[in-house]
């Protein structure tokens, strides 16, 4: 790893990390009152790649699209996170960020705490997901951010409309979705 791609990585980390922790208040809340993850989740069957369809737009994601995350079990039980995005457009230069997260204790594996870099952890909830783990919606408790991830890069009008609504069920802005180009 360059040292320039290791500056970038940390900076998206960095920021990525600050603004779950301590949301800007020019960051909208799409929902005042995030509900609590309902579905266990199962860390094995989470791992593997996700593909981001739509999300509320933040700082440290402006003008990424081909995003992803990628989720690994480190030999310490923890877990290796990879977001990736092509910055400007699906042909422009990929961005990374790596980080370390846990399971939180007592959630039945639905919430995670992510370090970009210790000692700032950002929360990461698991809201809702398929019973076969194809979609999940991911969110954290202040209600300024949003993620619709699928395991397939594309996915049909009708299954965006319907996880865009399952997303509305849960009590948030649907009108403030950004879609992802993939």
């Amino acid at each position: 790893m360059t040292m320039k791609t290791l500056m970038s990585a940390l900076m998206i980390g960095s920021t990525m990390a600050l603004a779950a922790c301590n949301p800007l208040e020019s960051q909208p809340v799409g929902n005042s009152n995030v509900p609590q993850p309902a579905k266990p989740v199962e860390l094995k069957r989470y791992l593997g790649k996700w593909y981001e369809q739509a999300r509320y737009e933040a700082g440290f994601q402006k003008g990424c699209e081909a995003v992803t995350a990628e989720y690994s079990q480190k030999s310490d039980g923890a877990v290796a996170v990879v977001n990736s995005c092509h910055q400007g457009g699906l042909t422009g230069s990929v961005k990374t960020a790596e980080a370390t997260a846990r399971v939180v204790d007592g959630s039945n594996g639905s919430k995670l705490k992510v370090t970009f870099f210790w000692p700032v952890e950002g929360d990461y909830w698991v809201l809702d997901r398929a019973p076969d783990y194809s979609w999940s919606i991911v969110g954290e408790p202040s209600g300024r951010y949003l993620w619709i991830l699928t395991r397939s890069q594309a996915v049909s009008p009708r299954q965006y409309a319907t996880l865009v609504e399952r997303a509305k069920a849960l009590g948030y802005d649907t009108g403030m979705l950004r879609r992802t180009q993939q």
